[in-house]
This record gives structure tokens, sequence and C-alpha cells, in this order.
């Protein structure tokens, strides 16, 4: 004898996605998932599955890319020491070559394989294509006192997102790698955080989901338990002042800003380590992770209940 499983847990699953499938269709998320989540094939299909599902209910899904541990394992397979200030990669003409062809090529290429096995119909760009991100090389700066020449690495002046909007009216999927150029095409690498910033801003995106290994934004580093359910610029400043945001969370936290700033009205930061995040995240009120907002006045009652 096959035991029915309950069709009552599905349904009140879809009546409960219901009305937020209503309030997002036709929309524009921008996703970026750090390089973490791409270490092996079956945490890179868990995480494309959940934005498939966004991508066929009528969610305009642009996913923006990473690839940092990738990039280190290659390039000291190459004999390269990776160095990284203040959460930020520096890249010198050698590691620029290994950037663009680990982004460009594997960690980009891999997740349109896995899009095609799930049918969705995705195009890969990068920065460079049709002049979407346009950017000048860094000069030196002052970090902690210390003069660092971050090397081939880009600060943006303009994203053109022309390209993503038409991708998007055709009912594509763009998947963007951040590798970027100057007006005279010398590549640069721009941190993926501040690309997907740029992205969300121009687009006007209803939402940023910055996809990361860590749970949240933390109160107390040493414990992953004190995840910030939601909080708002004020608060994101606070949090930086008293030193809860250290190392990777930094450009983070200042790529959060420039998008907020820039019309995007919602910032998600979610673990791709916490089963279904991103549909956990989009579908209910609770939430995963921690939701930052330009004001908390911005949050409905029953978000900040939850």
């Amino acid at each position: 004898m096959v035991l029915r499983s309950d069709p009552s847990v599905a349904v009140r699953a879809l009546r409960s996605a219901a009305p937020y499938i209503r309030m997002y269709k036709g929309k524009v998320f921008v996703i970026k998932a750090s390089g973490g989540v791409f270490g092996d094939i079956e945490s890179t299909r868990t995480l494309i599955e959940q934005v498939a599902i966004l991508h066929q209910v009528g969610i305009r899904v642009v996913l923006v890319h990473g690839g940092g541990p990738q990039l280190s394992q290659i390039q000291e397979t190459l004999g390269i020491t990776p160095r990284m200030v203040a959460g930020r990669r520096v890249t010198d003409e050698k590691s620029m070559e290994v950037t663009s062809m680990v982004l460009n090529g594997l960690v980009n290429t891999q997740i349109l394989g896995i899009c095609r096995e799930l049918d969705i119909a995705a195009v890969g760009v990068s920065g460079v294509d049709a002049g979407l991100v346009r950017a000048h090389k860094r000069p030196p700066v002052q970090v902690e006192g210390q003069t660092v020449d971050y090397g081939f690495v880009g600060d943006i002046d303009l994203i053109d997102a022309k390209v993503l909007q038409q991708l998007l009216d055709d009912g594509l999927m763009p998947v963007v790698s951040p590798v970027s150029a100057d007006d005279k095409g010398t590549l640069l690498n721009i941190n993926a955080d501040t690309v997907a910033a740029g992205i969300g801003a121009a687009l006007k995106a209803e939402k940023l989901m910055l996809v990361t290994g860590a749970p949240g934004i933390l109160e107390s580093l040493d414990d992953p338990r004190s995840i910030i359910s939601y909080t708002d610029l004020a608060g994101l400043k606070k949090l930086k002042e008293q030193g809860s945001l250290k190392e990777g969370m930094l450009p983070k936290a200042k790529a959060i800003e420039e998008a907020i700033r820039g019309g995007v009205r919602r910032v998600h930061v979610i673990s791709y380590k916490s089963q279904d995040s991103i549909l956990a995240e989009v579908f209910t009120n609770e939430g995963t992770g921690t939701l930052v907002v330009e004001n908390i006045s911005a949050l409905s009652p029953a978000e900040q209940h939850a």
C-alpha cells in the first residue's frame, strides 16, 4: 500500500505565497550570490532552483555573481598570493587575467549550464558588455593610515543598464560577472556587491538580495545567533561605528547604503547555507536574514512584528 502525502500542505503554501506573487510580479529583483555558494554543483543548483521559481512566477531577476574562493584557489595554483585589504581584493596585472578567466569563464558558464538544466532562459554578460559598467582605475587610497594601491580595481562612473533592461523585456535572465573596463578597454575588477548595488539603483529594483555565507548582519561577530532581523541606514551606521561590521561585510554595508540611496526599496542579507533562504525571504514576513530599509518607518506593522 502506498501512503498519500497530504496535499493540504502544498495548497497552504501556495495560498500563503499568492499575495507576494501578486505584489512582486513584473518587479525587478537583483540577486547577488557570493562565490562561496558556487563551491560545488549541489549548492549552486539549490540556489538556482530558488531563482528559477522567482523567474517563473514573473519576477524579473538579474543575478550578479562573485567568485572570490574560486579566484583565490586558481591564483594559488598559479603561484600568486591573494591579498585582501579592508575586505577588497588587490589585483595586479596577472591577477586581473585570472579574474577575467574565473569570473567571466568558469563561474558564469557553470551558472548558465544549470540554468539550461532548469529551463531558465539566461544570458551571461559582464560589466564590459555594451558598456554596462563604466569605470576608472582606482587611485591609491588611505586605509587605516596606510597608502594602498589596489591595482586593476575599478570605481564605478556609470551603470548603463539598457542592455539588462532589454534582456528583461525579452523575458531573459541576465547572469552578470562584475569584471568591467575603463574607456580605453583596460579590464578592471570591481567588487560584486558594488556592481549589484549599482545595477539595482539603475534599474530601480524592488529588492537587492545579497546571498552570502553569513546568516545575515550580526550584532555580535562572535555570536551567530545575534542576527539583526531588520535595520535602517542609521542603524547600519551605528553597527559600523561599534565595530560589528568587519572584513567582507564592510563593502556589503557600503553597497547597501548606495543601493538604498539610489532608489532600491529593500536590501536583504541572507545565507545560502540556510534552506530555501531566498524563497523564505521573499514569500514570508519572517524571512531568514537581515532586511535593511532607508528608515524603519517604511516597514509594515506585520514585518516589524515578525
